[in-house]
């Protein structure tokens, strides 16, 4: 999106994103339909409150909430900072000890495009082999695990974990509208998809990432974790992924790995 847009066209994009009428929005915002209407064709400005208040009844992302008031001629509310912020002292400890305290299973964090911003050990052995350009930064943990040269001749089940990889993007490109995201999920499309190309059956409650390591076959089912209500664009988009051993056997060969 763009922030040369009046605020009432990125309003209406959104709305139009989340699949809402002007009644629909209006009702949920508890305001009129005409005054929603004015907003959006520029013919009244939008208080900030408003603008705030439309964009939780919408669950813009941070970011592009900032962008609404900077087109709406207000000064950005939610800051932006390096995980390396002193500001983000206690919430980058908590993410460390969380990933520390997973182990031998392995727990990664990520950024809202899936690039790595910390990993704890037991995610090493499974770079073991992979390409060197894939592990440049920013690593892209969701193009390691698809490309030719990262993890997919691994991945015993690569039809069913790129349908299951490719379903959890489009749902992040919808709900965020991130061009990058956008653009990720294109290159992995491309990527060589197996003959088996692994539709998700109707029934599945849970779809597990299988892996060919030497010590046997690995099989983990992966969690996300989410900070809650924060008011930090970082945190907000960033993500916790824990992976859990879905047997004995994998239980114990990530004990082996980790060794």
């Amino acid at each position: 999106m763009n922030t040369a847009h009046p605020v009432g066209a990125l309003l209406r994009q959104w709305r139009q994103r989340r699949r809402l009428s002007q009644l629909d929005l209006a009702c949920d915002a508890d305001i009129s339909t005409r005054h929603l209407s004015f907003v959006e064709t520029g013919r009244a400005h939008p208080s900030r409150e408003m603008l705030l208040h439309l964009a939780e009844q919408l669950d813009i992302p941070l970011r592009e909430r900032n962008r609404l008031l900077t087109a709406a001629g207000y000064a950005p509310l939610f800051p932006l900072r390096d995980l390396a912020d002193p500001a983000l002292d206690a919430a980058r400890v908590a993410i460390e000890q969380l990933l520390k305290a997973h182990e031998p299973n392995p727990a990664l964090a990520v950024d809202r495009q899936w690039n790595l911003l910390a990993a704890n050990a037991a995610v090493a052995p499974f770079l073991l082999g992979v390409a060197p350009e894939l592990l440049a930064p920013p690593l892209n943990v969701l193009r390691l695990s698809l490309h030719p040269r990262g993890l997919a001749p691994r991945i015993l089940n690569l039809g069913q974990w790129r349908a299951h990889l490719l379903a959890r993007l489009r749902r992040d490109v919808d709900l965020s509208a991130d061009e990058g995201l956008a653009a990720l999920l294109e290159e992995l499309r491309g990527y060589p998809a197996p003959e088996d190309h692994g539709e998700l059956p109707g029934d599945a409650v849970l779809v597990p990432l299988q892996l060919r390591t030497d010590f046997g076959t690995l099989s983990l089912i992966s969690t996300i974790t989410v900070f809650g209500t924060p008011v930090d664009v970082t945190l907000a988009e960033l993500a916790l992924e824990t992976f859990f051993p879905a047997d004995a056997d994998s239980a114990e060969v990530l004990r082996k790995l980790l060794g």
